[in-house]
């Protein structure tokens, strides 16, 4: 029962939402915020409670919690969800984001509140749908449903000034997303069909699929299908056309920041069904994807050295990250897998509290070109600390998360392929060039117009402190979180 409530929360939140905004307009912001708050107690629920284990073993997967209703029994689709270790991590960080995207938005939306909380709660949904399918169909459905709502919050919630450049924004991220979906359904109905064939069984069933072995070939074609859809969503590079052009347009924090949890889905996808459904094909593939990583790496360092935008800056720092994530994971080390999880919930944290506080700029300034700012420091009151700090732990600073993440990604990586581990960590000299360079051009120097001293709001500093704490303590204690995630990594077949 528990489990069901993770969806049917979220989703008829959303339409609660939508039509409370005609009896109050501030009812919408309260209904979703009080439908994540119950969400993330679901969850704290499911963690404390004493019979779980958060064992999972290769070839008998025992779930902490499973919830299966029969479905298209004529197809062999179920409504099957579960969850484990990892997902509760997923589950747990999701939850934290979200709040923090509402309570950013809370008053930047003033218009259509109902309909932009609506299509928040359907993203979130289907997030949360992800993290705990265990039926491919039911898998593709949620990784669909995050594509028409969020095509709506970036269409119709950014920078009122360009609207001809957010709707092509918005159409950008549609076309990917739907190439993504079609080669995703493609890939799951051959492994679905190769599986008939051998046992004459028609199922979605992610543990009966798991466990009976496909042809090589059919498996290796199935496995980059899989690959591709998920590395558009990630994005790596040639793939990550859409992500600078929904950030540049999204003015809105809430938006922005719900893309930070939904670009998290790609990774965990990517750990949860290439690496344990097609091992054969993915160490084949291992070289390849690895040249995809370091590709992105150092494009997305180059073109972030020369962004002019904020916002485009972070976006392809997130692609550079992006790519050292994708190695970690084809190395298929543990102690790499293991910094994968902790760098995936850095980077969202970190990206989170830049898009907060260029937001902040941009209310005052009402620009995003770093060309027309410089000397900001004098004028403004801890923003220029705090962008500091997260632009220091974006380049992996000790006593942050992303410090511990990349550590044990360079040093999990170094056991397997040192070449690769020697290329990854020049990788962070070009972080801290692209990342000290923003802040020079925007908080030092003369002062390129006379602006008002003013502070943050105090709504959005307490946000920043919160993300600060978090982030601290995956770097002082990260122990936690490779606990709760160990035994589903440590069973990932090598």
């Amino acid at each position: 029962m528990l489990l069901s409530l993770l969806i049917i929360i979220p989703f008829f939140s959303s339409f609660f939402s939508f039509f409370s905004y005609r009896l109050h307009k501030n009812f919408p912001r309260w209904i979703a915020l009080s439908g994540i708050i119950f969400t993330l107690l679901i969850v704290i629920q499911i963690f404390i409670q004493k019979d779980v284990n958060f064992f999972q073993t290769r070839h008998d997967l025992d779930w902490d919690h499973q919830l299966i209703i029969p479905w298209i029994s004529r197809f062999g689709i179920e409504f099957n969800i579960a969850i484990d270790g990892f997902s509760i991590i997923m589950l747990i960080f999701a939850s934290f984001l979200s709040i923090i995207a509402v309570l950013c938005s809370w008053h930047e939306i003033k218009k259509n509140e109902g309909f932009f909380y609506f299509n928040f709660m359907l993203v979130l949904t289907g997030i949360i749908g992800v993290f705990i399918a265990c039926d491919l169909f039911l898998f593709f459905c949620f990784w669909e449903i995050m594509l028409l709502p969020m095509y709506f919050l970036i269409a119709l919630w950014s920078d009122q000034t360009e609207k001809n450049k957010n709707f092509l924004a918005a159409n950008k991220f549609f076309l990917y997303g739907q190439v993504s979906g079609l080669i995703l359904l493609s890939s799951i109905l051959l492994l679905v069909f190769s599986y008939y064939q051998s046992t004459n069984i028609l199922t979605f069933n992610y543990n009966l699929l798991l466990d009976t072995p496909i042809n090589r070939h059919i498996e290796y074609i199935v496995m980059i299908g899989f690959f591709l859809s998920f590395a558009i969503k990630m994005p790596i590079v040639p793939f990550h056309g859409w992500l600078p052009d929904i950030h540049s347009q999204s003015v809105s924090c809430g938006a922005v920041e719900i893309i930070g949890v939904l670009l998290k889905t790609a990774p965990y996808a990517l750990l949860r069904y290439n690496l344990v459904l097609f091992p054969y094909s993915t160490e084949k593939f291992s070289f390849i994807a690895m040249f995809l990583g370091l590709l992105s790496i150092f494009y997305g360092a180059w073109l972030a050295f020369s962004q002019t935008n904020i916002k485009r800056f972070i976006a392809y720092s997130s692609v550079s990250h992006m790519g050292l994530i994708l190695i970690a994971i084809y190395s298929n080390n543990e102690i790499a897998l293991q910094g994968v999880v902790i760098q995936m919930l850095s980077n969202s944290l970190t990206t989170a509290a830049l898009c907060i506080l260029s937001g902040q700029i941009y209310k005052r300034f009402k620009t995003q070109d770093i060309k027309e700012m410089g000397g900001l420091w004098s004028c403004i009151y801890w923003i220029p600390g705090f962008s500091l700090f997260f632009s220091l732990a974006n380049l992996g600073v000790p006593g942050t998360g992303n410090f511990i993440g990349e550590f044990l990604i360079l040093s999990g990586l170094f056991q397997v392929f040192p070449l690769v581990s020697i290329l990854a960590t020049i990788s962070i000299v070009f972080s801290s060039i692209y990342s000290l360079n923003m802040m020079q051009k925007i908080f030092y120097g003369p002062c390129k117009k006379k602006f008002s001293n003013f502070f943050i709001k105090k709504e959005e500093l307490w946000l920043i402190i919160v993300l600060i704490f978090m982030l601290v303590f995956l770097g002082l204690n990260p122990q936690k979180i490779i606990d709760i995630s160990y035994n589903f990594i440590h069973n990932i077949e090598k």
